[in-house]
């Protein structure tokens, strides 16, 4: 098979990995090398001064020995198959690099004919990228559930970023459509992978002439969840991403409306994308704002509202603690307000040290008050005499626009 069919079909089977992320590794360009990295490197973006930032987001091989129901790679699907080899990947990958079509490399497998022997195809891979072309920018590798911790390590050592899927959010659904794949062969190498990135940074913390070795994946781990193909509510998914982030020091969790691919058992609905859109603002939220999983759910709901963003629905179920006073709140209840931000956060708390606050200032600032309005005082004065009742302000939050757009998407799929 030419090589360009086989990018054809590898690049169109590497679609359902996600790996839209900044790259979080910064490497300065070197005389002998090809490339550089940088932390605000992000896949299908644009940097400050206007560049495209892109990755060659391919697999290794599509021929897959297991039958995980959700995968369109899956041995019982009837689709195109093929496998590059090493060189081939290596090859690509430079003379794409040379014609600035990327910055990066992404690279994933199905399960050729065991996890190991997969894994070493892979080491293989990024070694002749690494040190036969001396390519010094960005990578991203998947590594294989049940993979030796050796060649985890080995993966490490030569990629930015690497990451295992969860896939599924419990262990009944992964026994139900992914019977040769088990919570353990996934959870070892994310235990690897974190006691790997604290050893190395404790070597070369401690020991100087360490200063020139590699660094074990510098962009650290993340993985990733599907939403839609198992009935796990938004509160399992949740509460196991904030469990991930504390025991495994994840970087990202991502999340992917589950796509229909081929004859399978599973639902053929259109992809969950708002679902999925409100999993990532409630990411946000448990990264950024501090909050915990518990919160973002009503007693009575155990998945996230469609009608309006995490943030609102919480605020809108805890009135009792707005409005919040903008000359005193601390930082973090400036933060639970909604159309506050980090950045909105930071103005303010600077902005009161010298002088009094306004909603004219908060303005300014880019607050968004179409929003804020409700759960804040200036001095002691509300921006109108609204009611603040939830019946009242829920619906003047509802954040119809977004919802109409993602109903577009879901229609066109």
């Amino acid at each position: 098979m030419d090589i360009m069919d086989k990018l054809k079909i590898l690049a169109d089977a590497a679609k359902y990995d996600v790996a839209c992320t900044s790259s979080g590794s910064n490497r300065a360009a070197k005389r002998g090398a090809l490339g550089s990295a940088v932390a605000c490197g992000i896949c299908h973006s644009f940097t400050a001064d206007g560049r495209c930032v892109s990755l060659l987001k391919i697999l290794q091989s599509n021929q897959c020995i297991y039958d995980c129901q959700y995968c369109g790679n899956r041995r019982s699907n009837d689709v195109p198959r093929a496998e590059f080899t090493p060189e081939e990947v290596a090859e690509l990958t430079i003379r794409f690099y040379q014609r600035n079509y990327i910055e990066g490399l992404f690279l994933s497998s199905a399960i050729i004919k065991s996890p190991d022997y997969t894994m070493e195809m892979l080491n293989a891979t990024l070694r002749i990228v690494r040190e036969t072309y001396h390519f010094n920018g960005y990578i991203h590798v998947k590594t294989i559930p049940g993979a030796d911790s050796l060649l985890i390590r080995q993966a490490g050592l030569l990629a930015d970023r690497v990451s295992v899927n969860i896939e599924l959010p419990s262990r009944e659904s992964l026994e139900r459509l992914a019977p040769e794949k088990t919570r353990q062969n996934i959870l070892a190498p994310m235990r690897a992978i974190r006691e790997n990135i604290a050893q190395n940074k404790n070597e070369l913390s401690l020991y100087r002439a360490a200063q020139n070795e590699p660094k074990f994946a510098p962009a650290g781990q993340s993985t990733q969840l599907i939403v839609g193909a198992t009935p796990e509510s938004d509160s399992k998914i949740v509460t196991l991403a904030e469990g991930l982030y504390g025991k495994f020091k994840l970087k990202r969790v991502f999340y992917s409306a589950y796509i229909p691919a081929g004859d399978s058992s599973l639902p053929t609905d259109a992809p969950p994308l708002l679902r999925e859109h409100r999993l990532y603002q409630a990411d946000w939220l448990l990264r950024f704002y501090g909050y915990k999983s518990g919160e973002l759910f009503a007693s009575e709901d155990e998945n996230l509202s469609l009608e309006m963003d995490p943030k609102c629905h919480w605020a809108v179920n805890n009135l009792h603690l707005f409005p919040v006073e903008i000359m005193t709140a601390d930082y973090l209840q400036l933060l639970r307000v909604p159309g506050i931000g980090q950045i909105s956060a930071d103005k303010i708390v600077a902005a009161r040290r010298v002088g009094k606050v306004d909603f004219d200032h908060l303005k300014k600032m880019r607050v968004v008050l179409k929003r804020a309005k409700y759960f804040i005082t200036c001095g002691g004065k509300t921006y109108d005499k609204f009611p603040l009742l939830p019946e009242a302000i829920a619906p003047r939050l509802t954040d119809s626009s977004r919802i109409a757009g993602y109903t577009q998407l879901t229609l066109a799929q």
